[in-house]
This record gives structure tokens, sequence and C-alpha cells, in this order.
């Protein structure tokens, strides 16, 4: 019960087929992650949380012709970027993996 409770961080991404179904899967996807890429988005939260986020997304896409896939990241794992920051200058979530050199 507490493991359902503890935040867990999760790299949801998409490939969606069709441009509308994209669309809509995005907007659904903001109500529950943060975006890092346009398809890949980060969700800090339960597991029940990500459980309520694939649930409202599988009724979005088709499973025939759409991919959405979900890894967790370990607890103490490494986490970083290359390249440009996912946020805008000056604002800074330090969720996020800092840059490496």
């Amino acid at each position: 019960m507490a493991s359902e409770r503890a935040a867990m961080a999760f790299v949801i991404g998409y490939d969606i087929s069709e441009p509308r179904r994209l669309l809509r899967v995005h907007r659904e996807m903001c109500k529950h992650a943060t975006p890092l890429e346009y398809s890949i988005f980060l969700l800090v939260g339960s597991d029940a949380a990500k459980d309520r986020c694939l649930e409202e997304i599988a009724e979005l896409i088709k499973p025939l012709e759409d991919d959405v896939r979900c890894y967790p990241l370990p607890a103490r794992g490494f986490q970083g970027r290359i390249g440009v920051a996912s946020l805008p200058a000056g604002i800074v979530w330090t969720g996020l993996p800092a840059a490496i050199a």
C-alpha cells in the first residue's frame, strides 16, 4: 500500500500516426505529466497516477496504428541531459536533470 503512494518517476513517450489523435494525446498527457520534448513526458507520481494517465491515453489511441511506451526511472539512477534546456531561460525546475558538460 505504501509503495502505491510513494512518488516515482516515469518516462512516457508516444508515436501517434494521425495528427488529430496526436494533438489529443499531447493535450491529455499535459494534464498528467511534464513535457520534456513534444512526445516525451516525465510523470512524477504513484503507480496509480501512472495507471490513470495510461488509461486516459488508451481511450484516445488506435492500438494497431499508434505506440505508447512507459518506462520507470530508477530512484537513484543517473539522470542527465545533453544540449538545449527543455525549459525557457530563467525557469528552473529542480526535478529535471542537470546538463552534462
